[in-house]
C-alpha cells in the first residue's frame, strides 16, 4: 500500500463510521418506562406533562404510549390486556407477538420511582435527534444555496426552529390532540381564578378596559389605532408600564419563571427614541409635566421625585428597541431572543406603518402591510404572547362631521382588520372641540362651546370596534394630557356602554 492509500484508509474508515451513525436513542429506557406505566398507571402522570408519543424513537413504543395515555385519561386501567386490543394482533416484535411483548414489558418493569428519570432521558434524546435534523437541514440548504432562501432568511428560519424546539420540545408544529387543548383551556381558567382581578388575560392596569376585554389574551393581535394627537402611543406606554410594574414571577417545577401577575414587556419604538419614551413614563408616574422635564423647568422637590421614580423604574422588566424601519423578520428574531434570555409576556409595536416587509419596494404598500400584520399574528401564536400593534387611521376621519373612527378608517385596512383579534380606537373629543374655540369670547356661541368643552375635558373614549372573544362597545377613560396618562374615571357609572 502506498503512502497516499495509507493516509486515505483511516479517512475512508471514519467516513464509513459516520455514514452508519445511528440517531441517538435508548430503547431500554423506553421499554422500562412503558413497563412501569403498564404495571402502575400513576407512572404516566409522572411524565405526561413533558413527554409526548413523538419523543419515543421506536414506532411501536410511540403507539403503546399513545394508547396507554388515552386509556388512562378516560379513567380506565391501561395494562397489557387492555392495550393489546388497540394494536394489530399479527404484528411481530422479533419472535414475539405484540401481546407477548406487552406482557414481557410489564414483567420486567422497573419501579415507578424511576419513571420520571427514564422519561427525561427519552425526552433529551428526542431533542438531540431534532437538533441533528435541524443541523442537517441547515448544512444541506447552505450547500444548495437556493435562490428563494438567501443566507439571512436561512438564519431566521433556523433561529425560529431552534426557538420552537427550546420552547416546546418539537419544531414541526403539527396537530394537537383535543385532550391537550381541553387541558390547556382548564389551566387557563385556573390561572384566571388565581390571578388578581380574575382575568383570563394579562391586566392592562386600567380596570374598565379589563372588564370589557378580560385582559390581554395570549397569542392575540391587538390593533390600537387613532389619528395623530389622540394619544395612542400614550395609551400603549401606560399599558406597557402597568404590566411591567406589576410583574410578579412564579418559579416553575423546571426552575424557569412564569408571570403570576403582570409580565415582561418588549416595546418596539419605531417613532420615538428610548429616552423620549422613558420621559413620558417618568412624567406619568411622577405627575411632573414632560415638557417641564425636557426644559429643565422643575423644582428641587420635582427633581427628587424624578430620581426616586427612576430608581424604582430600574427594576421594571420593560425592554425598549428603538430601531427605525425594522422588518417583520428582524422584529421576530429579536423577540425570540428576548423571550429566551429574559422572558416575554407582552409585545408592543409603535407603529405598524413604520415597519418594512421583505417585499421589494416596487410592490404596493397594501401587500407589504398584509405581510407585516400576518407576520405579527403568526409571531403572537409562536411566542404565545399578546401583541399590541399601533396603527394610523386614514384622513377620511377628518372630513366627516362625526369624527369617531370606524373599521374602514384603518390605513391599508383589509389585512389589519382581518388579522386583528381585537381592534381598539382611541378617540378624544376634547381634541376636536378645543380647535373649534370661537375667536371672540363675546361671541354668543362661546358659552355653548365652553359648556361642551367642560363636558369632554379630560376624558377619552377607547372604542372596541372588534373583539373575537367578547363584546364591542366603548370604554370612557380619564386622560391627563400634561402627564400623557390614561386612567379609570372617578365616577364608575360613567365608565362604559355597549353597542
Amino acid at each position: 500500500m502506498n503512502d497516499a492509500a495509507r493516509k486515505l484508509a483511516p479517512l475512508a474508515k471514519d467516513q464509513a463510521d459516520q455514514h452508519y451513525r445511528e440517531a441517538p436513542n435508548n430503547l431500554e429506557a423506553e421499554q422500562a418506562l412503558l413497563g412501569a406505566i403498564l404495571v402502575n398507571n400513576d407512572a404516566f402522570y409522572r411524565v405526561s406533562d413533558f413527554l409526548k408519543p413523538v419523543h419515543l424513537y421506536e414506532p411501536l413504543h410511540r403507539r403503546i404510549f399513545e394508547i396507554a395515555g388515552e386509556i388512562i385519561r378516560m379513567g380506565k386501567t391501561a395494562n397489557p390486556v387492555t392495550v393489546k386490543t388497540f394494536l394489530k394482533a399479527d404484528e411481530k416484535v422479533g419472535d414475539l407477538t405484540v401481546a407477548q411483548y406487552l406482557a414481557r414489558l410489564a414483567a420486567e418493569a422497573v419501579s415507578i420511582i424511576n419513571a420520571e428519570d427514564y422519561g427525561r432521558a427519552i425526552y433529551d434524546l428526542a431533542l438531540r435527534r431534532s437538533l441533528i435534523t435541524i443541523g442537517e437541514d441547515m448544512v444541506n440548504i447552505a450547500y444548495d444555496a437556493p435562490l428563494d432562501m438567501p443566507p439571512q432568511s436561512q438564519i431566521e428560519d433556523a433561529e425560529r426552529r431552534l426557538f420552537e424546539l427550546a420552547e416546546t420540545g418539537r419544531y414541526d408544529g403539527g396537530f394537537q390532540s383535543f385532550n391537550d387543548a381541553v387541558a390547556l383551556a382548564i389551566d387557563m381558567a385556573g390561572q384566571a381564578f388565581e390571578r388578581d382581578g380574575h382575568l383570563s388575560g394579562i391586566s392592562t392596569g386600567i380596570h374598565s378596559l379589563d372588564s370589557k376585554m378580560g385582559g390581554l389574551q395570549r397569542s392575540d393581535l391587538i390593533i390600537l389605532a387613532g389619528r395623530p394627537g389622540m394619544g395612542k402611543t400614550s395609551l400603549a406606554t401606560n399599558i406597557a408600564y402597568n404590566i411591567a410594574a406589576s410583574y410578579d414571577p412564579e418559579v416553575q417545577p423546571d426552575g424557569s419563571f412564569k408571570a403570576k401577575n403582570g409580565g415582561v414587556v418588549g416595546f418596539y419604538s419605531l417613532e420615538m427614541s428610548s429616552e423620549q419614551l422613558a420621559t413620558r413614563i417618568i412624567s406619568e408616574q411622577t405627575e411632573v409635566s414632560s415638557s417641564k422635564i425636557r426644559r429643565g423647568d422643575i423644582s428641587e422637590a420635582d427633581f427628587e421625585k424624578l430620581v426616586a421614580c427612576s430608581q424604582m423604574m430600574q427594576k421594571v422588566p420593560l425592554y425598549i428597541d428603538q430601531t427605525g424601519g425594522i422588518s417583520i423578520a428582524q422584529l421576530a428574531a429579536r423577540a425570540r431572543r428576548l423571550k429566551r434570555q429574559r422572558g416575554l409576556d407582552v409585545l408592543v409595536v409603535d407603529y405598524v406603518q413604520l415597519m418594512t416587509g421583505s417585499k421589494k419596494s416596487g410592490e404596493n404598500r397594501v401587500q407589504e402591510i398584509t405581510e407585516i400584520t400576518t407576520g405579527l399574528k403568526a409571531l403572537g401564536k409562536e411566542l404565545n404572547v399578546p401583541i399590541i400593534a399601533l396603527s394610523q387611521l386614514s384622513r377620511a376621519v377628518e372630513s366627516r362631521e362625526d369624527k369617531r373612527p370606524q373599521l374602514s378608517d384603518l390605513r391599508e385596512s383589509g389585512s389589519i382588520e382581518q388579522d386583528a383579534d381585537v381592534v381598539l380606537f382611541v378617540f378624544r373629543e376634547e381634541y376636536y372641540v378645543k380647535n373649534m374655540e370661537p375667536r371672540d369670547e363675546f361671541d354668543p356661541k362661546y358659552e355653548e362651546w365652553k359648556m361642551q368643552m367642560e363636558k369632554v375635558k379630560g376624558t377619552a373614549d377607547v372604542i372596541i370596534a372588534k373583539q373575537r372573544h367578547g363584546p364591542t362597545g366603548t370604554v370612557k377613560l380619564a386622560f391627563q394630557s400634561e402627564f400623557t396618562r390614561f386612567s379609570d374615571l372617578a365616577d364608575p357609572s360613567f365608565t362604559q356602554y355597549e353597542h
